[in-house]
């Protein structure tokens, strides 16, 4: 009988045992559910610190004073605000020709990067190749427009926005009533740029000739300052540049004109990023003022975005006026004359307002030349 009663005891207490165990069970696998979906948003602490972002310029290098550099300021931001180190989170390759861009993309990607930027128009192929062979990264196109893949974001900018209010600026500035504009490569990007500031500069002044050249090359500052020594022994005291490292060149041969002759009106509008300290020769600045584009705020946006977990991929982001993505750089207080801001401020309404439409192909230029 004791017998018996002693086994009942020890089924019933084991029977209590189970129960209690499979409670702890459930309470530990609903905290780990709930640990592994904040992971998955990209929110959990761990895994924000193993994310990491890399990106791979375009020639003319990181310190190019133009769009590689505000991109890697971008980049920089964003390690900052997450309190990561170079190498440690984030990190750039730098091509020093095209045949660069496939070998370095496939670096970062068996160095592990969660994301990698690709910087300039010139990287999509290389992009589209490495993406479609390397599906669980992610990677971003800025200033072209890749096909379409998960793994695969399209960062644009409407710079022939940007570009109009340069040739307002231009066209008000102007003394001589000739104004240049210096690209890099002639291709669809660039001439967003050259149609925007022609479309400016004819929308204040039809009687202004613009003369356009390109380079053939956004790493030849040699050759931006040959282009703009003769633009400026032609008379042409305003010279807007999208060309990259190119343009150094360019703000070269003003600075070499403003240091023989303090008192001689030369003036160069830069691009990309506010580029008023490279226009300083003395007590004087040649730059009247800069197109901005806001490469680096893209960036940054997107690198936040995919560590929380939301990147998106397969989709075009085009940033603007609207936004305050592309801007006109007010740096030089001496150079812009209360009458040139309040100009801008009125196209730049109109153009938001969608009152103007900014042409960013040639043949849209022509059309809208012939509307004026």
């Amino acid at each position: 009988m004791k017998k018996s009663r002693f086994l009942v005891l020890f089924a019933l207490l084991l029977a209590i045992g189970m129960v209690l165990g499979a409670c702890g069970s459930s309470d530990e696998g609903k905290s780990g559910s709930d640990s592994e979906g904040s992971g998955s948003d990209g929110n959990s602490s761990e895994d924000n610190g193993d994310f990491s972002v890399g990106m791979v310029t375009d020639v003319g290098g990181v310190d190019d004073k133009s769009f590689n550099q505000s991109a890697w300021e971008g980049l920089q931001a964003f390690g900052k605000e997450h309190d990561m180190e170079k190498g440690k989170g984030f990190d750039y390759s730098q091509s020093e020709s095209d045949a660069d861009y496939t070998t370095n993309l496939n670096r970062l990607v068996r160095e592990d990067y969660n994301l990698i930027f690709g910087i300039g128009y010139k990287l999509q192929p290389a992009i589209e190749k490495v993406a479609s062979q390397y599906p669980d990264t992610n990677f971003s196109i800025v200033d072209s427009v890749a096909k379409k893949s998960d793994n695969i974001a399209s960062i644009t900018f409407k710079e022939h926005q940007g570009s109009f209010l340069a040739g307002v600026v231009a066209a008000m500035k102007t003394k001589s009533n000739k104004v240049g504009f210096v690209g890099g490569v002639d291709g669809d990007l660039i001439n967003k740029f050259e149609a925007g500031y022609v479309a400016g500069v004819k929308s204040v002044n039809p009687d202004i000739d613009v003369d356009v050249q390109y380079a053939g090359s956004f790493a030849a500052a040699d050759k931006g300052k040959l282009i703009a020594s003769s633009m400026y022994s032609k008379g042409i005291d305003v010279i807007y540049h999208a060309s990259g490292a190119t343009g150094n060149g360019v703000f070269s041969q003003a600075k070499d004109i403003k240091k023989n002759d303090p008192d001689k009106d030369v003036w160069v509008i830069g691009v990309d990023r506010d580029q008023y300290d490279e226009g300083q020769i003395g007590d004087n600045n040649v730059t009247l003022t800069s197109m901005v584009k806001r490469v680096d705020v893209a960036v940054q946006d997107v690198a936040n975005q995919a560590m929380e977990g939301n990147f998106p991929g397969g989709k075009v982001l085009e940033y603007g006026l609207d936004d305050d993505a592309i801007s006109i750089a007010r740096t030089n207080k001496d150079a812009l004359t209360d009458d040139i801001l309040s100009a801008v401020d009125k196209w730049k309404e109109k153009i938001v307002n969608g009152d103007v439409e900014v042409p960013s192909t040639r043949d849209e230029l022509e059309k809208f030349q012939k509307s004026l």
